[in-house]
């Protein structure tokens, strides 16, 4: 049986404003559980490295029904931080035979 793992999903929340005017965020991570994560493909990687300038570490299956904006956030597995770039890519979820109905691409951080 396929199953995925619990990563932390970094969620911003606007607490105020500074002195410029600019938002004031506080940061906390939410586990988001049955994570599918798997190695791109090769071609795939030295492509969107070619595009974007950007490495791809991992692509992340995200289990349908998960309602987290997975755009440009930090992501803690395996001990490690990844940021994710670019946008989910989702496909027609009653299509899909599994339990995950987008993909997002995930590159080191720090």
């Amino acid at each position: 049986m396929l199953h995925g793992i619990t990563v932390q999903l970094e969620l911003k929340t606007e607490t105020g404003r500074d002195a410029f005017n600019r938002p004031v965020y506080t940061t906390a991570y939410e586990d988001v559980e049955n994570v599918l994560v798997g190695r791109p493909d090769p071609q795939e990687v030295t492509d969107t490295l070619n595009l974007t300038g950007k490495r791809i570490e991992y692509v992340l299956g995200i289990p349908k029904g998960d309602t987290h904006d997975w755009t440009d956030k930090k992501v803690r597995f395996f001990g490690e931080e990844f940021r994710t770039f670019g946008f989910p890519e989702t496909g027609i979820q009653d299509l899909i035979p599994m339990d995950w109905g987008q993909n997002v691409r995930v590159e080191r951080y720090g």
